[in-house]
């Protein structure tokens, strides 16, 4: 019987008997970390991070505070997929933080409450809500820091928008000026092990020999024979974005993050940067991931044939040791507007990876285009005028070879093409 009313972990709840005191359990909303400000020391200015420097630096006096970080690599805790488990994560991201809410985009992200920027920094719009961001979302447990300076994002990012032939003149100097908005994206990651028993009808080629008018033949014929045979395999940190706002075609090019340089989540590393709240949920990530794993582990079990071509295959798939972590990776967003156009480019803050959209300068394209054609046009002129000038002179070596021209340059007209349109359109 316990002594203090109401006993712990419990809460007074209404009564329909008069006279009748009832208590029921108390809500656990989970561990929340204490909100904290960060002021200078000094001056007490606000602090913020610095992706140059890798710490809290106030932007009054110059106070410089290294964090305290804790790198834990691949060995950070992981999570089952349980609902005490969920209930042990904290919750809230530690301090006091205000949401923009993009009308462009529907883009929600976080920022300290000193900064005053309204600028979506996936879409470049100016139009956006603030709000105060919630404390009751899932808290990351670990982060990579930023490992690349803005002034390296300008300089790498230049070079990549010059690189190609096919761009706009100038469009390497726009580069350079654009604005590259540190942010943390969201990320789970997972592990499981899959077993799989698979069964197919495997095709296999059989020779044998025929006599056809007193001759031996070899020919061929495709037998169907039955084969099975069992695949275990283990998935380590497969990464899933937490984020739908991104183009998953420029996320898949820059997503090799070194998970060894994980530390643990500490709020100062999102002092005055930017950062994005999950909007895909634990549970539809995990249905992305084990989408992924059931492709991977069918390729591996089709491996184990002893041919390409089979048929009636099926596979019976179990997952076990499943766990997952929250995580943020360091990003840098650039929108940069050419012709009116908006376009994106991402850069990874930890490798400096690039991905992105360049305008494609088209009478360029149609110039080298025509270019590849252009031998194959010649060859035909030549063999039109030979014929007419000397008529029974044999042109078909020259219409031969305009054939070939014209096969050949049609080809290599068709990958500029393709590669114009996806620098474009991506």
């Amino acid at each position: 019987m316990h002594d203090a009313f109401p006993p712990p972990g419990y809460m007074l709840t209404e009564s329909a008997v008069a006279g009748i005191t009832l208590y029921k359990p108390a809500p656990d909303h989970g561990p929340h970390q204490k909100v904290v400000n960060f002021r200078c020391p000094h001056c007490d200015g606000v602090t913020a991070y610095s992706t140059d420097n890798g710490g809290l630096t106030c932007g009054y006096c110059g106070y410089h505070e290294a964090p305290q970080v804790e790198q834990v690599g691949r060995q950070a805790e992981e999570f089952e997929f349980t609902v005490e488990a969920w209930e042990r994560s904290s919750h809230g991201w530690g301090q006091a933080r205000k949401e923009l809410e993009c009308q462009s985009c529907s883009a929600h992200t976080t920022l300290s409450t000193e900064m005053l920027t309204h600028t979506c920094p996936f879409c470049g719009s100016n139009k956006v809500v603030q709000i105060k961001a919630p404390q009751d979302v899932l808290r990351p447990r670990f982060l990579i820091p930023f490992d690349l300076t803005t002034d390296q994002c300008r300089q790498q990012v230049g070079k990549w928008l010059g690189s190609s032939w096919m761009v706009p003149k100038g469009l390497q100097r726009l580069g350079r000026s654009t604005e590259f908005v540190p942010i943390y994206i969201p990320f789970w990651t997972f592990d499981a092990r899959t077993t799989a028993a698979w069964r197919a009808e495997v095709a296999h080629t059989q020779r044998y020999t025929v006599r056809v008018n007193g001759r031996t033949q070899t020919r061929t014929r495709t037998v169907w024979r039955w084969e099975s045979g069992n695949v275990s395999h283990f998935f380590d940190d497969l990464p899933v974005p937490g984020s739908n706002k991104l183009s998953p075609i420029l996320l898949s090019q820059i997503d090799r993050y070194d998970l060894d340089r994980l530390v643990v989540y500490d709020p100062a590393f999102l002092a005055g940067l930017q950062a994005q709240a999950y909007d895909i949920p634990l549970d539809a990530a995990w249905d992305q991931a084990r989408q992924q794993m059931r492709v991977t582990t069918k390729q591996a079990c089709r491996r184990q044939a002893s041919s390409n071509r089979m048929r009636n295959f099926s596979m019976n798939l179990d997952f076990s040791e499943e766990s997952w972590r929250y995580i943020l990776l360091p990003l840098y967003l650039a929108v940069y507007h050419y012709g009116q156009q908006p376009y994106q480019i991402m850069i990874n803050g930890q490798t400096g990876q690039i991905a992105g959209q360049r305008p494609v300068d088209w009478r360029k394209v149609g110039l080298a285009m025509a270019a590849a054609l252009l031998p194959a046009l010649l060859t035909t002129l030549i063999a039109l005028i030979l014929s007419w000038w000397q008529p029974g002179t044999p042109v078909s070596t020259f219409l031969m070879a305009a054939f070939a021209f014209l096969v050949f340059g049609g080809i290599v007209a068709a990958l500029i093409f393709n590669k114009a349109r996806g620098m474009d359109e991506i």
